[in-house]
C-alpha cells in the first residue's frame, strides 16, 4: 500500500492508492474539478485499464508489477509559454532515478523514456488547466515499466528485463517523488538552462543522421535542439535547421 510521503517538504503528502482505475490521469483530473485536490496530490494506481499515452495511444501495463501514476502540480510560477521545462524537468527527474540501473536510457522527444535498440522503458503525459492568463494546474501522468517481462505488439522493455533484478516499486515511488521534488524547486529558482542542458545532453537520436516522416513524407535530419516552447529542431541535409511541433514529425523505429 502506497502512504504519505515523509522524506518529501510539498509532494505526496495526499496520497490516493486504487487497486484498479481507467486512467489515473482521469481521476486526477476529476479531483481537481472537484475540488477534493491539492498540489502534490498523487493518484497511484495497481492496474490501469485504459492508460494514456501520447497522440492518443494506449499505455500498456500488467497489474501490480509496474508504476503507473499522476501527480498534481500548480506550476503558475512559470509563464504558459515555458510549459515544455516542466516536461523537461520530469524526463530528467527520472533519468536521474533509474541511471544507476540503466546508463543508457536516453529521453525521446518530447518524453518518453528509452534504451535504444531494446525499447520504450517510460512515458510522461502532461495535461494542463490553463486560464485566460495564468497555468493553473498540470497533471502530470508517469508510466514506468518496472517489473514486467512480457509485452505485447509494441516495442517495450522494462528495468526487470534489462538488469534481470526485482525491484521494490514503493521505495523506487518515494525516491522518484523527490527527484521530483527537487526539480521543482530548480523551477522555481528559474534554473532552466540548466534543465534544458540536462534534457539535451540526453536526448535520442541527438547528433545522429536518421530518416523522419513528416505527413507522408521522408526526409533525412539530424536533431539539433528543442526551443523553449518544445518544438523539435531537426537539421536538414542541406543545412537549414526546421521546427516540429508534436504531431508533425514522425520518429524511426527503435
Amino acid at each position: 500500500m502506497y502512504k504519505i510521503l515523509a522524506n518529501t517538504i510539498f509532494l505526496g503528502k495526499d496520497v490516493l492508492f486504487l487497486p484498479e482505475c481507467h486512467s489515473t490521469n482521469d481521476k486526477a483530473l476529476e479531483l481537481i474539478r472537484s475540488g477534493q485536490a491539492r498540489e502534490g496530490t498523487i493518484v497511484i494506481c495497481a492496474h490501469q485499464t485504459r492508460g494514456k499515452g501520447q497522440r492518443g495511444n494506449n499505455w500498456e501495463s500488467a497489474p501490480g508489477q509496474n508504476l503507473t501514476f499522476s501527480l498534481v502540480l500548480k506550476p503558475g510560477f512559470l509563464d504558459v509559454t515555458e510549459q515544455f521545462f516542466l516536461n523537461m524537468m520530469i524526463s530528467n527527474s527520472i533519468r536521474k532515478l533509474l541511471q544507476d540501473y540503466l546508463p543508457d536510457l536516453q529521453v525521446k522527444w518530447p518524453n518518453d523514456l528509452v534504451i535504444p535498440d531494446k525499447g520504450k522503458i517510460g512515458g510522461i503525459l502532461i495535461e494542463n488547466i490553463l486560464s485566460s492568463n495564468s497555468w493553473e494546474f498540470a497533471v502530470v501522468g508517469i508510466g514506468l515499466n518496472i517489473n514486467q517481462r512480457q509485452f505485447g505488439a509494441a516495442k517495450a522493455t522494462s528495468l526487470a528485463l534489462i538488469t534481470g533484478g526485482e525491484f521494490d516499486l514503493q521505495e523506487l515511488f518515494r525516491l522518484l517523488i523527490s527527484h521530483i521534488e527537487q526539480g521543482i524547486i530548480s523551477l522555481k529558482k528559474g534554473k532552466l538552462e540548466e534543465i534544458l542542458r540536462d534534457y539535451l545532453q540526453h536526448l535520442f537520436l541527438k547528433d545522429q543522421w536518421a530518416v523522419y516522416k513528416e505527413n507522408d513524407t521522408e526526409f533525412e535530419g539530424k536533431i539539433a535542439g528543442v526551443t523553449r516552447d518544445g518544438k523539435l529542431q531537426v537539421r536538414l541535409r542541406n543545412g537549414l535547421i526546421r521546427s516540429f511541433d508534436l504531431k508533425e514529425i514522425s520518429f524511426p523505429n527503435l
